[in-house]
């Protein structure tokens, strides 16, 4: 059974602040670019690299939100909610090989550190700073209540970071000259991005593999299901991520045997995983034997 949990709503509200901060942080990732490439800085590029990953967890963001507005159909019972994770697993990928990229080639440049010109270096690396913190505030309130524009929050924020590294390797060789600080920057930065790409990926294969969901403790699940009253055992339980902030749930119940109700049963458990775990869609059979032949072993306490 489900509950009626309207995730629409959160998500939807969020919306204008999602378009705005993708559209600052597209702009200059491609200023970014153009910049890094006329002053010869591969720390602006790979700062420009870790932009993009800004701009693709916006536009997930914003896929995730749009696409709850679409209902199931008869293809697709649970709705759109996964291609959120299609989409981070195919640029989780690319964003692999960006990182290489930058690290192979910041090792390079240690052994042939080419000449960069910090004042522009300087000069793009603020301004991409100010686009950080303006969409840092622009997706803030957003964050504290949907988990979708979290993500997206967190990635401006590391990619703030990323800017002030730029800040810094431009000011040093400004003013010392020590033009490997370009080049140790972009080792720093590709070092930032590749632990955050492996986690994208991870999050998108769990769901995609229809894996516990991320803080939910399946033991606990079981251990407090079977503390219910007029619950006797459990088989065949199953919990899996629909998407990154959507879970669902199916389990065989056996009821005690003096107990009585099975729909009063069946929503007790259904509002108690509501409240304690976030599982909105639940699933319950109540049985009042004990599993037959070929199924799974009663689960007892």
């Amino acid at each position: 059974m489900s509950t009626g949990h309207d995730h629409v709503g959160t998500e939807v509200k969020h919306e204008t602040p999602l378009w705005w901060a993708l559209g600052l942080t597209s702009t200059f990732l491609v200023v970014e670019i153009i910049g890094g490439l006329l002053t010869n800085s591969l720390a602006l590029l790979s700062d420009a690299a870790h932009m993009a990953t800004d701009v693709i967890a916006l536009t997930i963001s914003l896929t995730a939100v749009r696409l709850t507005r679409r209902p199931p159909d008869a293809k697709r019972t649970y709705g759109y909610a996964r291609m959120e994770a299609i989409g981070a697993l195919v640029n989780g990928g690319l964003l692999f090989l960006v990182a290489g990229y930058i690290l192979w080639e910041a090792a390079r440049r240690f052994s042939e550190p080419p000449s960069v010109a910090s004042t522009g270096m300087l000069v793009i690396a603020a301004l991409g700073l100010g686009v950080n913190l303006i969409s840092m505030r622009l997706l803030k309130a957003g964050s504290g209540e949907s988990l979708n524009v979290k993500g997206a929050y967190l990635e401006v924020w590391a990619d703030m970071l990323g800017s002030v590294g730029v800040i810094v390797a431009a000011l040093i060789i400004k003013f010392t000259g020590f033009y490997l600080a370009d080049p140790i920057i972009a080792v720093l930065i590709g070092l930032w991005v590749l632990p955050r790409t492996w986690i994208l990926l991870r999050e998108a294969g769990n769901v995609l593999m229809e894996g516990a969901p991320r803080g939910v403790d399946t033991e606990r699940v079981r251990a407090e299901m079977l503390a219910t009253p007029g619950v006797a055992a459990l088989h065949d339980v199953h919990i899996w991520a629909l998407s990154s902030t959507r879970s669902a749930m199916a389990a065989h119940v056996i009821m005690d045997g003096g107990a009585s109700g099975a729909e009063a049963l069946r929503l007790r458990l259904a509002q108690m995983l509501e409240a304690r775990f976030d599982i909105h869609h639940v699933t319950l059979q109540v049985e009042t034997t004990p599993c037959g032949r070929g199924c799974e072993a009663p689960q007892k306490v």
